[in-house]
């Protein structure tokens, strides 16, 4: 997805918007992300007890958060975003091409530090980059720390399921 999205592509993102999930907007997500040396992982626990629907770190050592939403209803009824904002240094949220952005312009939403990205299984593109809301180096060596290590978790459990059957880590 470069550049503006005509109306044609819109109305054809609007239909094909209706039968995509949260994981066809995280992979699409994570290979534009990718593509600009952004690493994540879906389903990051935060020390909040919340979950990032997709949390990462860029080339620079930030820390980025994705909030899917593919449901008008989930993202009006979302009242817990904000508790994201402070294990990040930026973030977005993600949304499927055909689902209606304009509650995200509403200072509810804080427009001036969520970045907006949308998303189909294949590709994405950010509409609406999210600024840069340092953490202090503390609290971000924490979040890199946690993010790394729940990435080696996963990894081993792919080269070997037994591991975390035997060792049930956190």
């Amino acid at each position: 997805m470069a550049g503006a999205m005509s109306d044609s592509e819109l109305v054809a993102g609007a239909e094909q918007g209706a039968s995509l999930g949260a994981v066809d907007v995280a992979r699409g997500i994570s290979r534009m992300f990718a593509r600009n040396d952004i690493w994540c992982l879906p389903e990051m626990p935060l020390r909040n007890g919340r979950r990032a629907d997709l949390m990462g770190v860029d080339a620079k050592g930030h820390v980025i958060i994705v909030e899917i939403k593919v449901a008008r209803a989930d993202l009006l009824g979302d009242g817990k975003w904000p508790d994201y904002l402070d294990h990040c240094d930026r973030f977005f949220w993600g949304l499927p091409p055909g689902l209606d952005r304009a509650p995200l312009d509403h200072i509810n939403y804080r427009p001036d530090c969520c970045g907006v990205i949308v998303a189909d299984g294949y590709d994405a593109e950010i509409l609406r980059p999210a600024p840069l809301q340092p953490l202090n180096a503390a609290r971000r060596k924490v979040e890199v720390e946690r993010l790394a290590r729940a990435a080696l978790r996963r990894h081993a459990g792919l080269i070997d399921p037994r591991t975390l059957e035997l060792f049930p880590g956190k």
